[in-house]
């Protein structure tokens, strides 16, 4: 059984009521039940921080104990340096994933700083992202 790490960043746990023009209407848990339910296959765990030190640091110990990760770093995706490293240097594939499609967002979410060092970024798809990035996971030999 493959087991694949999911980290949420900031706001992130506001999934459900904030912006549902945006990022729907669906709390992060009840789709997490979706996923597990479509993946019976994976062992997946959910992390979420609004602190950019906690996400290097589950980054760094969850590549010890995951075989994937699915990231959503959120706004730090476009700031973080910190976190970029920290993706360069995991020994685990990673993919990026936002819900909303930052290019048709305001210029500044157009590029992150860390989908640069990701495998892959899916944005746009909704919390259906997070299913292409365990599907994609889980394909990889």
């Amino acid at each position: 059984m493959k087991r694949i790490l999911i980290i949420n960043g900031p706001n992130l746990d506001l999934l459900g009521t904030r912006e549902p023009h945006l990022y729907g209407d669906r709390t992060f848990e009840a789709y997490t039940h979706e996923l597990r339910l479509a993946f019976p296959q994976a062992r997946i765990t959910v992390m979420h921080s609004n602190v950019e030190g906690e996400l290097v640091n589950a980054l760094r110990e969850g590549a010890m104990e995951s075989d994937g990760i699915v990231i959503n770093p959120a706004g730090y995706s476009h700031t973080s340096v910190a976190l970029r490293d920290a993706i360069k240097v995991v020994p685990v594939p990673v993919i990026e994933v936002h819900i909303s499609n930052i290019h048709a967002r305001e210029e500044f979410r157009h590029n992150t700083l860390t989908g640069a060092v990701c495998e892959g970024v899916i944005t746009g798809f909704g919390l259906e992202g997070y299913a292409l990035a365990v599907h994609h996971l889980l394909q990889r030999s």
